[in-house]
């Protein structure tokens, strides 16, 4: 019997989450071939009392596009922000389990997290340049560790332009404003100051959310592309934006991690019928 058929033979997997059973999420064979990058074993995060994190174990795989899916509330940015550990500016969380970046721990008491979060980029759901010229946006992290010189500098600010597909743009502008640019500009631009430090990771949260449907495209378009440099880990509602831009797939739900697996079986052949449900939009 397949695992579809089992699933509505009984209580769902999602009735059982929400019962605060215990449940063993679907991991798809198929993602044991890929090189890792980030390592999430028994991951689970608390806001004081309150559980949003459950058990979460799961692979990133090098190089590749990897988007977090499920109903608003589900713990996906939750996730995301543990990667880098952003969560601990709260201060009533606290954690249970490991993660690794490149076999290098994130959760031990070792880590500098200043230094942690220097090794990631992060592009949030609005788009947030500081109020300085483009140039200085871009160089910003590279100036905090202390580089002064100029050539560096100029190079630097280039490469992640061009990464972010915003250089012919802006080149003739670079000591303007930020702030003047629009929307999807901006954001593209925040793509190049995370990634001008070369980062391991490239996290991701809603990054389309606030954008209209050209800037949209365009950002799809570069995560497609920033992908061969960057392993991406990315949020979103937008079950269309999921399949065009990522290579797998993570269906969460109330805090646990349902069914994983590439993009193209989750959506098309999912192993569970709850999955199917969500992606189909029968609920959430």
């Amino acid at each position: 019997m397949s695992q579809q058929n089992a699933t509505s033979g009984k209580s769902s997997v999602l009735d059982a989450i929400r019962a605060g059973e215990a449940t063993t999420p679907i991991i798809h064979d198929a993602l044991q071939n890929d090189e890792q990058v980030l390592r999430i074993d028994n991951f689970s995060l608390w806001y004081a009392q309150n559980q949003a994190i459950f058990d979460i174990s799961m692979n990133v795989p090098r190089n590749k596009v990897t988007a977090l899916i499920g109903p608003s509330g589900c713990g996906k940015s939750t996730l995301l922000r543990s990667v880098n550990r952003l969560n601990d500016l709260i201060d009533t969380v606290r954690t249970k389990g490991q993660m690794w970046i490149n076999d290098n721990p994130v959760y031990a008491p070792e880590v500098d997290v200043i230094d942690l979060r220097k090794r990631m980029g992060m592009v949030f759901q609005k788009s947030n340049p500081f109020p300085m010229s483009i140039f200085e946006n871009v160089v910003y992290a590279l100036r905090i560790d202390g580089q002064r010189r100029k050539d560096v500098l100029e190079h630097a600010c280039e490469n992640a332009l061009r990464g972010a597909a915003l250089w012919d743009e802006v080149k003739d502008r670079l000591k303007s404003s930020a702030l003047g640019l629009s929307g999807g500009q901006q954001q593209r631009l925040c793509i190049a100051r995370a990634i001008v430090s070369e980062p391991e990771m490239l996290l991701m949260d809603e990054p389309c959310s606030a954008l209209d449907p050209v800037a949209t495209i365009k950002i799809e378009q570069l995560i497609a592309e920033i992908k061969e440099r960057y392993t991406v880990l990315i949020v979103t509602h937008n079950m269309q934006q999921a399949a065009r831009v990522s290579d797998n797939t993570a269906f969460m739900y109330l805090g646990c991690l349902v069914e994983y697996g590439q993009t193209q079986e989750i959506f098309q052949r999912p192993q569970l019928l709850e999955t199917e449900q969500y992606i189909t939009g029968r609920f959430g």
